[in-house]
């Protein structure tokens, strides 16, 4: 039982009546009456919450959480009183997720149901434990409360995001992508089947005019080749230190693996073959290159349990395992960071190896932040140095990507909020070349 704060406002106003009754005799008797109503009050509202286990709680949400977006969780509430109550409930969220608002109030008619909803965003992938529901159920009166425990504790995992994956498919389904950012690219090249012949329409290749059918027509005429299918696209990941920097409170490494997960989704519906590698100072997991049912499931799994480590990533054995594993020319996209030259200069030669074996496609990250500060306003001496500092890393950031195009290694340099999109765009412009 919990006494309310009513509880000891009317407490307070008894103890001053009855204090004031030394000075008033009348007052004393009246404080005694007023202690002895409020004892029956109170003695009322424990016979009417005690009377029956009256409140049932039950907590609702998936068996797994999606890294970096919003779940959804809800609190159904159920009430075997005849009278209307007041709840307060307290669900005992994993304390990495350090809230202290997860506190609702509602109020349950007679025989009555209720659900609260609220949303936790997992900054980081693993295994996160929920507590018990705490149920505190008041009358109308308002001088105690019950506490009900329900629910069990259970734990869930927190998996690559999912929703995103989900909200892609949405979205191709309904041919609305141009609103994620994806574009719209036209493939060049006819190294492919052909299927049919078709009218020309503006924006046709000119050199895949049929001039027979055109002849026979009289109307221009194009050959239609269907595109080269069950090409391979591995997203290989940079576990190294690099990539525990963080934005928004997840890793780079944790939007390396969002993106990864995406960018198999898309390549797998466009009828390629989606792979995973992931390394740091050895070789470590690898997913064949597949699009089979259940492929993408099979990633999520291999991509759960990954970590940085804190030591430097070994691109020689990268290459070992690649020249081990993958045999096929294949598309590779690199998930690494690189913040200065010097640190490109030395995986330069063995980015050069996997260029001259595979088409290479590297993606390292923008510092958004460094941006925002350039295009504040020097107002110091001091800041006019930080400003010129800051410049020189933005300038390096360009010339790795020009150094990288020198040798013939495609590149993307993007922040992690675009990191999606952006990895996806260049897939498709890579795609359209082949």
């Amino acid at each position: 039982m919990f006494l309310t704060r009513r509880f000891y406002l009317l407490m307070t106003v008894v103890i001053l009546v009855m204090a004031a009754g030394f000075a008033v005799t009348p007052l004393f008797v009246a404080g005694k009456v007023l202690l002895l109503l409020l004892s029956i009050a109170v003695a009322a509202d424990v016979w009417l919450l005690w009377s029956r286990r009256g409140i049932t709680a039950m907590r609702l949400m998936s068996d797994r959480f999606s890294n970096g977006d919003d779940n959804d969780v809800r609190i159904r509430l159920e009430s075997n009183y005849g009278f209307c109550v007041d709840v307060e409930v307290i669900d005992e969220i994993p304390f990495v997720f350090q809230r202290r608002d997860v506190c609702f109030k509602a109020k349950l008619a007679a025989k009555g149901e209720a659900t609260v909803k609220y949303q936790l965003r997992p900054t980081h992938r693993g295994v996160y434990g929920f507590g018990r529901v705490r149920v505190f159920a008041a009358t109308r009166l308002a001088l105690v409360q019950r506490r009900y425990t329900c629910d069990e504790a259970r734990d869930v995992k927190v998996y690559p995001s999912y929703m995103m994956l989900r909200q892609y498919e949405l979205l191709a389904m309904s041919n609305n992508l141009t609103e994620m950012g994806i574009k719209r690219i036209r493939r060049i090249g006819h190294n492919t089947d052909f299927e049919q012949i078709k009218d020309y329409v503006v924006g046709d290749d000119y050199r895949t005019i049929n001039w027979r059918a055109t002849a026979r027509r009289h109307q221009l005429m194009v050959n239609v080749y269907q595109e080269e299918r069950a090409q391979h696209v591995y997203a290989i990941i940079d576990k190294g230190r690099m990539m525990q920097q963080a934005f928004q409170n997840m890793t780079l490494l944790d939007y390396a693996i969002n993106a990864s997960l995406v960018l198999s989704f898309v390549a797998v519906n466009k009828q390629d073959k989606a792979g995973l590698v992931t390394f740091a100072d050895q070789f470590e997991t690898f997913v064949p290159a597949s699009n089979q049912p259940g492929h993408m499931q099979t990633m999520q799994e291999a991509l759960y349990a990954e970590q940085t480590v804190f030591g430097e990533t070994d691109y020689s054995a990268l290459l070992v395992g690649l020249a081990k594993h993958v045999n096929r020319r294949s598309l590779l996209v690199l998930f690494t960071s690189f913040t200065s030259m010097a640190a490109l200069r030395r995986q330069l030669p063995f980015l050069r190896q996997l260029a001259l074996r595979h088409r290479l496609l590297v993606v390292f990250f923008a510092d958004e932040e460094l941006d925002k500060y350039v295009n504040t306003e020097a107002r110091s001496v001091e800041s006019v140095y930080q400003h010129v500092i800051a410049e020189k890393f933005q300038h390096e950031q360009r010339t790795i990507v020009q150094t990288l195009r020198q040798y013939g290694i495609q590149s993307l340099l993007t922040t992690p909020r675009n990191l999606s999109v952006g990895v996806i765009n260049k897939y498709l412009e890579i795609k359209s070349k082949i």
